[in-house]
């Protein structure tokens, strides 16, 4: 789960970590308000959306004079922001942090996180502060100094002074750096981050100050964390994924024309595998897991209904927890409730299959029932060059 820049600053003030004076507007009047509260020019506008290259997108304004901020806030604020990790269509703008401007002797990268190879943490730390660290350890990885954390142990002082000393930093600087590295580590921690990175870290008028903020958050630990959760936005979420997660489902949209209800991650990859093996394109990854519902069935095939660009729809169940009757059951009652006009390949196997395959069979619908993989995937082949 990602949250806005705004609010991994307020994580980043309850972990002493320091941050730029700053404060949330959501409409042009709130922004010109805030710029004039904070009382020091120039200020800087900036687009919250979940998605990084904002400067380069135009989503980060540097003004001047306080007269501009409602006008530039108006065209902000409504718009849809587009950058190079965006789709074409953008992220919509709802909310602008306004915030002072520093000035910037220096600008160091700092990040924590999961390297899955070693099974633990990791802290990044660069000179090169500023710039997208993907691209720094490609071009100079002499430049990229890493540190490995024992999660039962986690990041101890030495540690944090091994890391500071790599980016040259002089004594009063090097334990203010130190003292933040352990207090991110502290919130990566305890609040279970997938990613917690500040890009950049400056330093002004000898001072350390966090500029920028991302933070993410493990789906599976939020539970622990009902505070976390509340930040979720869902405007900046595909409409059908955030719909799929309310639903307890397992969605992400893809840009082809077969929509895929599988249980499993494993088989959901070997069936996105299949379609393309036989010249189609996988629509979407839906999961319903092993523990799914016949409603929770019900709401899946609906999200996979809901998406325009879907021609066929391709359910591939091996029946453990998740018996093949339950599915069944929940195929055909969403079929006979939402009048559905597209062709739907089925695949059965495992627990109760031929109970779930007489189910299908008994329900009056028109379902094209498939044997073993390749079987199933040449029929999805078949009946799409019917269409």
């Amino acid at each position: 789960m990602k949250v806005h820049e705004y609010q991994a600053k307020e994580l980043l003030k309850k972990y002493s970590v320091p941050v730029p004076q700053g404060k949330v507007a959501k409409t042009p009047h709130e922004a010109s308000n805030a710029a004039r509260e904070i009382g020091t020019t120039p200020v800087v506008l900036k687009a919250q959306i979940h998605a990084g290259g904002r400067g380069k997108g135009g989503g980060i304004k540097m003004i001047n004079d306080l007269l501009e901020v409602e006008a530039t806030a108006s065209h902000l604020l409504g718009s849809r922001l587009v950058t190079a990790q965006t789709e074409e269509v953008g992220k919509p703008v709802e909310v602008l942090l306004v915030e002072e401007r520093l000035n910037v002797a220096r600008e160091i990268y700092l990040g924590i996180v999961i390297d899955r190879s070693l099974a633990c943490p990791v802290v990044l730390v660069s000179a090169e502060g500023g710039m997208e660290i993907e691209r720094v350890a490609a071009e100079c990885p002499e430049k990229v100094f890493t540190e490995m954390v024992d999660p039962g142990v986690g990041l101890r002082f030495f540690q944090a002074n091994r890391i500071v000393f790599s980016l040259g930093l002089d004594l009063s600087l090097a334990r203010k750096a130190s003292t933040i590295i352990l207090n991110l580590y502290r919130l990566f921690s305890e609040k279970d981050c997938s990613l917690a990175e500040i890009n950049p870290i400056v330093v002004t008028g000898g001072e350390l100050v966090a500029l920028d903020a991302k933070l993410n958050f493990d789906d599976n630990a939020l539970f622990r964390h009902p505070d976390i959760a509340s930040l979720r936005d869902t405007t900046q979420e595909d409409p059908l994924e955030a719909e799929a997660f309310q639903q307890g489902l397992n969605y992400i949209k893809l840009k082809g024309n077969v929509g895929c209800m599988v249980n499993g991650a494993g088989l959901a990859m070997a069936t996105m595998d299949l379609i393309k093996l036989v010249g189609a394109e996988p629509a979407n990854f839906l999961d319903v897991g092993g523990g799914a519902t016949v409603k929770m069935v019900k709401h899946g095939l609906q999200i996979l209904l809901s998406d325009p660009d879907v021609k066929l729809i391709f359910i591939n169940i091996f029946g453990g927890i998740l018996r093949c009757d339950t599915l069944a059951r929940g195929v055909t009652e969403a079929a006979q409730e939402l009048k559905i006009d597209l062709p739907i390949v089925v695949r059965l196997e495992g627990t109760n299959v031929e109970l779930g395959r007489q189910i299908l069979a008994d329900s009056g619908l028109r379902f094209t029932v498939a044997g073993e993989m390749s079987d199933a995937a040449q029929k999805v082949a078949e009946v799409l060059s019917e269409r």
